[in-house]
């Protein structure tokens, strides 16, 4: 990452979407550290927007960072030099995304909280197979989204089972 050769000005912007605006970068954790850009977007979201446009708003950053995942994961494979690079973390901020637009019941920050770990833990156990599966056999950019979009549904498939149970849990 640091060779004159690559030190362009395309490849700092382009790492600088690609890493989350440089929370991807940490040593420790880098996709966990990625994923809290959507919690930022989120909180964003539902903080300053009237609540008729939170939805929309959400859906479009969702489908923005998809489509700049799919866009830029061949140049961050080349630029970090391996498949599925750690600092490349777009798909966990479009996995953290999808999270509130699949679950819209209770207090934003609750929803952020448990939403955010229970994304991590499936996203990084890989617990259930189509995950897992996705993880390993599907390449490019599609198999580096599709994983982490699998994970958030997870998460968000036990928050409203959570909520049916302990509604106020999340209120």
């Amino acid at each position: 990452m640091y060779r004159s050769d690559r030190a362009t000005a395309k490849n700092y912007v382009y790492a600088a979407i690609g890493s989350a605006l440089g929370l991807g970068l940490s040593p420790i954790a880098p996709g966990t550290f990625g994923a809290l850009l959507g919690v930022m977007i989120h909180g964003l979201t539902v903080c300053y927007l009237p609540l008729r446009l939170q939805f929309p708003a959400l859906l479009s950053a969702f489908v923005l960072v998809c489509a700049a995942n799919h866009l830029l994961t061949p140049w961050a494979e080349e630029y970090w030099q391996c498949h599925d690079p750690g600092h490349f973390v777009l798909d966990e901020v479009a996995g953290y995304l999808l999270i509130p637009i699949l679950f819209r019941y209770g207090q934003w920050w609750k929803v952020a909280l448990w939403g955010f770990v229970l994304f991590r833990i499936f996203d990084i156990f890989k617990l259930i197979p189509p995950a897992r599966y996705i993880d390993r056999n599907i390449q490019g950019s599609w198999g580096i989204l599709l994983d982490d979009l699998v994970s958030a549904a997870y998460a968000a498939g036990l928050l409203h089972i959570l909520y049916r149970l302990w509604p106020k849990m999340l209120e």
